[in-house]
């Protein structure tokens, strides 16, 4: 792992910053009423609890669409999804299948009882809810690190060590497309519209293609070194990447251009989440704070304090309620505890 980079605030960017800078002076006359009203329900909603989920550290947490399910993936090769009961989860079931590690995870886009898990034993599971049972084992090519599924449910696109990006039918499980790429290949996701493909890569910039076509539409020069994740939001106004500068930016979707960087954290950022409404970011990375941020301001709305590395951060669909995972070895428990928790920010202080 690099060194922390030093966080270059918006002034010491100027325009040699991420990509081309839209204006950065929208000189704010104070707090907005939004960001006001939410430190204030933080306020008494600061209360961070944890679930025991996995026998080893969490590498990735997503909710169903609805909301009432939370997913969980872990390098002791399970997945764990919870019921969101109140002010707090309960543990529905441990899905059991892949030979390696479970990098990552995500639900089904409008259907609330499928997920769809990635793993290093060159397979993607595709699991059942309602049966608890996995319906679909697709092979692939390679290791498997990242997963996306499209907005329309029909593709789920993976992506493994060697950066090839296999294109899945999700009806059928038979693979509809494959894509070698010749630069390091971090995040994928395709835009809200479903008609274009966006990829993270170790230059530092988001590739982008047609879609379905796969046809190179533009790459963007985002960040001066490794750009590691990228999200949408919710409205389909922006989307986030966050990179080994530390530096997370935020993208106009249809001009292409960096609308607003944020650059409380040290380290390089590992994890992004938008909020149900689009107004709030969170970010994350080695620093032992996840960063909440007004997305229109730039703002720092709140910190979650946590004790070690943040690998992964998600957002509740409908709710201010953030699940995230840690890497709990750090030093906090001893080998005879469960190792991989689930975390949940945002519940009563009373609860």
């Amino acid at each position: 792992m690099a060194a922390p980079a030093t966080a270059l605030g918006a002034s010491a960017l100027g325009q040699g910053g991420p990509g081309s800078i839209a204006s950065w002076s929208t000189v704010s006359s104070g707090p907005s009423r939004y960001l006001v009203g939410m430190q204030e329900l933080f306020r008494g909603h600061s209360k961070t609890r944890e679930f025991p989920a996995h026998s080893a550290k969490v590498h990735s947490v997503a909710w169903s669409c609805d909301g009432r399910r939370l997913a969980s993936g872990s390098f002791d090769k399970t997945a764990s999804v919870f019921l969101l009961e109140k002010d707090r989860l309960v543990k529905e079931n441990n899905y059991r299948g892949h030979g390696d590690s479970v990098d990552q995870l995500c639900w089904h886009p409008s259907n609330p009882d499928l997920f769809v898990t990635a793993s290093g034993d060159k397979t993607i599971r595709i699991w059942d809810v309602r049966t608890t049972k996995c319906i679909a084992t697709v092979n692939t090519k390679g290791e498997n690190i990242n997963i996306c599924w499209s907005p329309d449910g029909q593709t789920i696109a993976v992506g493994n060590k060697d950066d090839v990006v296999t294109f899945i039918d999700a009806k059928t499980h038979r693979s509809k497309a494959e894509e070698q790429f010749k630069f390091e290949v971090n995040e994928i996701s395709w835009n809200n519209d479903n008609n274009m493909f966006f990829l993270t890569n170790g230059n530092g910039c988001i590739n982008i293609l047609s879609y379905p076509e796969l046809k190179p539409v533009q790459s963007v020069n985002a960040h001066p070194s490794n750009c590691i994740c990228i999200k949408f939001d919710p409205t389909g106004k922006y989307f986030a990447t966050g990179s080994a500068d530390a530096l997370v930016s935020l993208w106009d979707v249809d001009e292409l251009v960096c609308v607003r960087c944020f650059s409380r954290l040290d380290w390089p950022v590992r994890t992004l989440s938008f909020s149900h409404d689009g107004k709030m970011l969170a970010s994350a990375s080695e620093d032992h704070f996840i960063d909440i941020a007004e997305v229109q301001t730039g703002d720092k709305l709140w910190e979650v304090q946590c004790e070690s590395p943040t690998f992964t951060v998600a957002w509740h669909p409908k709710r201010p309620l953030l699940a995230f995972a840690c890497d709990d070895k750090d030093g906090k428990y001893d080998s005879s505890r469960e190792a991989g928790t689930v975390k949940l920010f945002g519940l009563p202080n009373d609860s």
